[in-house]
């Protein structure tokens, strides 16, 4: 691996800067020899997706094949994602470890739920709900520090969103997983689930769209993150389209779908930590990290706060180094100012990661 030289100018600081890659890492110490492969440009980290599931079948539930996963990892990392919270796989991707040009992950294990309250072939399902601490722990174990809940999800008996855990239980899982070192998620799209757990401590909710200003207040108080996964979010009136048997479950995906860009928005305002997430796998399609950012600006950050969100400060959340000395090289060159919109964002004119040159454009 011969050493690398590069210059251009940083984010989010907006300065010049000037790194060197050797044996895999970075350093602001000039090498001698290093080859110059940028002198202009902007300079990353490489892009964090916090909400994406390599090992999903595109389409629909269930496994992908080792063909299709590597593909799906190949394309987030052609689109600058070099750093990926897996939250949710039913299918082991440790192997991928190995591969030192595909993006690092961090795993969650599989999701948890109950039977026939989550889409099949996805969750580990509990029949009793007594069983969830244990069940946590275990998937703490298996999983890189994340563990991840379905909070709710449609109940046909009563045909509309639903939680699925009384709140009890979830003080005991979520103990359950900061005991084992792991933090807790949670898919909640609705109102009723979020109180339960947010007072359980849990770290993290995902979509969020139930938000109200009370429990956005509780989320502040308990330091809760939030990864919206704004484009998944917009399939919601698909989802609703397609559910005529349940009349008000549909109703209630159109309401929650009509004020996301004013609930979303109430929590930035509020201080609440958003990461960008797209929700990759399923239905999303993978490679669309810079869509993401684009959503997050619409509901009220920064370009830099929105950038940010997929890149330092995820990087941060997920206590993975950016650029300082000594951290692994996974970084990013454009050739323009990737806070200028999608076009921008999605394709980066050089992508190194672990020290290696992965692809240019």
């Amino acid at each position: 691996m011969s050493a690398l030289h590069l210059r251009g100018i940083g984010l989010p600081g907006e300065q010049p800067v000037e790194y060197w890659v050797d044996q895999g890492v970075v350093s602001t110490e000039p090498i001698a020899g290093a080859e110059t492969i940028c002198d202009s440009g902007w300079i990353v980290p490489g892009l964090v997706d916090a909400h994406c599931h390599v090992g999903i079948k595109l389409g629909g539930g269930g496994g992908e094949s080792i063909e299709g996963l590597i593909a799906q990892a190949e394309t987030e990392r052609d689109a600058g994602v070099l750093l990926i919270r897996d939250a949710g796989s039913p299918v082991d991707t440790r192997f991928l470890d190995e591969r030192v040009d595909l993006p690092r992950i961090v795993r969650a294990g599989q999701h948890i739920a109950a039977p026939k309250r989550y889409i099949p072939g996805l969750p580990v399902d509990l029949e009793d709900e007594e069983q969830l601490p244990a069940e946590v722990a275990r998937q703490a174990r298996a999983g890189d520090g994340w563990v991840k809940l379905v909070g709710d999800w449609i109940d046909r008996s009563i045909g509309d969103l639903a939680p699925l855990w009384s709140d009890d239980i979830l003080v005991e899982a979520i103990a359950a997983a900061h005991r084992e070192g792991a933090r807790v998620t949670a898919h909640v799209f609705a109102e009723d689930a979020l109180p339960g757990l947010i007072n359980a401590g849990i770290d993290c909710i995902e979509h969020g769209t139930g938000l109200t200003d009370e429990t956005i207040e509780l989320m502040v108080a308990h330091g809760t993150a939030l990864v919206p996964t704004l484009i998944n979010i917009a399939t919601f009136p698909e989802i609703a389209d397609s559910a005529t048997r349940y009349p008000v479950y549909a109703a209630h995906m159109r309401d929650l779908h009509s004020r996301v860009k004013d609930t979303i928005g109430a929590a930035h305002e509020a201080g609440i930590p958003i990461y960008a997430g797209t929700d990759a796998g399923g239905s999303i399609v993978h490679g669309r990290i810079a869509d993401e950012v684009e959503e997050l600006k619409a509901v009220g950050l920064s370009p830099t706060d929105a950038l940010g969100a997929a890149c330092w400060n995820a990087r941060t959340w997920l206590r993975h180094p950016g650029l300082e000395p000594g951290a692994p090289a996974d970084l990013l060159v454009y050739r323009d100012d990737p806070r200028t919109g999608s076009d921008a964002l999605a394709a980066p004119a050089i992508v190194v990661l672990r020290g290696n040159v992965v692809k240019t454009r």
